[in-house]
């Protein structure tokens, strides 16, 4: 039963989910789009740009996904999973956690957590923008946000702005 296949996949995807459902883009990809072909390339991606463009969590992709394969029964079990495993274990852990403070091995849990999460995140988002068939005008518009929003103060929308004109002149 392709719910259940749902609820399993997501589920086991929520126990890595460190930077969000974005950070697990390209295990979610490689589920749902190259293993269990529910999905194909070009699909796989509109569901993501919908899902950053509305308003909400980022877990929303994973609702969309769901949706998308199986229905509103899909788009439950999907989104259930992603949420629910790692909320029930993180409720049933953090009491103790506190009691692990100053261990070696609580210190290094909570300093690999960071850069784990960027670097999901940053593998996320090499997905999309391989999907999204980058030229070298958008890697150098990329390259430029990040400098110009690292060297100057100004809020990260003007940088949106910017993209989006770029985008709707075709030059980015």
């Amino acid at each position: 039963m392709i719910v259940l296949q749902l609820f399993l996949e997501f589920g086991l995807l929520s126990f890595v989910a460190f930077g969000g459902a974005t950070a697990l883009l390209p295990e979610m990809h490689r589920v749902v789009v190259e293993h269990h072909h529910w999905l194909d390339d070009t699909t796989f991606t509109h569901l993501y740009a919908i899902a950053q463009a509305a308003p909400g969590p980022n877990v929303l992709v994973v609702t969309l996904i769901g949706w998308k394969v199986a229905g509103l029964a899909g788009a439950i079990a999907a989104t259930l999973a992603m949420c629910l495993p790692m909320s029930v274990l993180i409720y049933l852990l953090i009491d103790r956690w506190q009691g692990f403070a100053g261990c070696r091995w609580q210190k290094a849990v909570s300093l690999g957590v960071a850069p784990l999460a960027i670097g999901l995140i940053f593998s996320g988002a090499t997905l999309i923008a391989q999907a999204a068939q980058f030229g070298w005008a958008s890697w150098g518009l990329v390259a430029a946000t990040v400098l110009a929003n690292l060297r100057s103060k100004l809020h990260p929308l003007w940088f949106i702005v910017v993209g989006a004109i770029l985008g709707g002149l075709a030059l980015a």
